[in-house]
């Protein structure tokens, strides 16, 4: 089974209203692109820096950046602070002292972050997995995530998917929702665990109470199925509306439509709109194609060019329509060439 999610139908529909059972409907788990798995954060240190770091504040000084010099405030931690500058190896060489001095397990978190995105060192994915494992056994959850993600990408055939999944379990057990998120979708695969709808539902909302947007508009998915929950449309459109929030431009889309035919939501046409337009001027297909029967459909000159603009936009990442490409047929040569300029000035191609 793949990963579920919202595929709405608008494109040979007669009007938008005509349409509204179908947007709101889901396909099968047949499509192939799975919600995207979260990337490991930054590692960040504990709110108090041992001692011993403090006196490490004046590094060997990396050639584009500053030597970091003691703070004033003892909670600053020097190590996360020279990485959010840039300073990598300032934050390379403070974090190695600490871990060898202290075992503390965010500084090795750190060094794993720095190996396995050439920070300040040469990339090394073998070192980046010992630092997380280091730091994983130590307790510290975003390496365990970390270390199941470098493990389950393979990158520099560290892969385990076995070892993976039980960091992932552990991380997510620690409140981790980056790793509850993407816990959820090993259940949904069914390939490392046996398939278990319900416990995703249950790690999808663990991450979704989070605020994590991809699991929000992951377990909008399933109660519009009532797929390992009992549907629910108001649920739904509730997680629809915090996703978007989030800037998930899928969940934009689909909040938009719902605002648009009153869908679990009062109806607020004006909301939908703008909503669609914030989509389209993201590259969403979809919301472009949504967008253009909107404006098309209405009784106002620069709407319907602008509409019929967004419908050549669409058109050309895929996502045709027959009944948009009547209106642009219908449109007056004038109309036409200025809705064709200004695609071609939105998509930055020459006449």
């Amino acid at each position: 089974m793949k990963i579920l999610r919202f595929l709405t139908i608008l494109a040979g529909c007669a009007t938008w209203a005509s349409c509204a059972s179908a947007q709101m409907s889901l396909t099968p788990p047949s499509v192939q692109t799975p919600p995207k798995a979260s990337k490991p954060a930054p590692p960040k240190a504990p709110a108090k820096a041992p001692v011993a770091a403090k006196k490490q504040a004046t590094p060997s000084a990396a050639p584009a950046a500053p030597a970091a010099s003691a703070p004033d405030d003892p909670n600053v931690d020097l190590v996360y602070g020279a990485y959010q500058r840039g300073q990598y190896k300032t934050a390379f060489d403070l974090a190695s002292k600490r871990a060898q001095d202290n075992n503390d397990p965010k500084a090795m978190t750190m060094l794993g972050e720095l190996y396995a995105n050439a920070m300040g060192v040469k990339r090394d994915y073998a070192k980046a997995a010992e630092w997380y494992q280091r730091a994983a056994e130590r307790g510290d959850r975003e390496a365990m995530f970390a270390l199941a993600m470098l493990r389950l990408s393979d990158r520099g055939k560290t892969g385990n998917r076995d070892e993976a999944a039980k960091w992932l379990a552990s991380s997510a057990k620690l409140g981790n929702p980056k790793a509850a998120y993407n816990l959820a979708l090993l259940y949904l695969d069914g390939q490392t665990f046996p398939q278990d709808l319900k416990r995703a539902a249950e790690l999808l909302r663990v991450a979704a109470d989070a605020g994590n947007p991809e699991a929000q508009y992951a377990l909008a998915t399933f109660y519009k199925e009532g797929t390992g929950v009992e549907k629910s449309i108001d649920k739904a459109v509730r997680l629809l509306q915090a996703a978007s929030l989030a800037d998930n431009v899928d969940a934009e889309v689909e909040y938009a439509i719902a605002l648009y035919n009153g869908t679990g939501t009062p109806k607020n046409e004006a909301a939908a709109v703008a909503l669609l337009r914030k989509a389209s001027k993201q590259n969403s297909p979809i919301a472009q194609n949504r967008l253009a029967r909107v404006l098309v459909m209405r009784n106002d000159a620069a709407d319907r060019l602008e509409g019929l603009k967004w419908h050549i936009v669409a058109k050309t990442a895929g996502k045709g329509d027959l009944m948009l490409d009547e209106a642009l047929a219908q449109a007056s040569p004038e109309d036409r060439a200025k809705a064709q300029d200004a695609a071609r000035r939105w998509l930055g191609t020459p006449k």
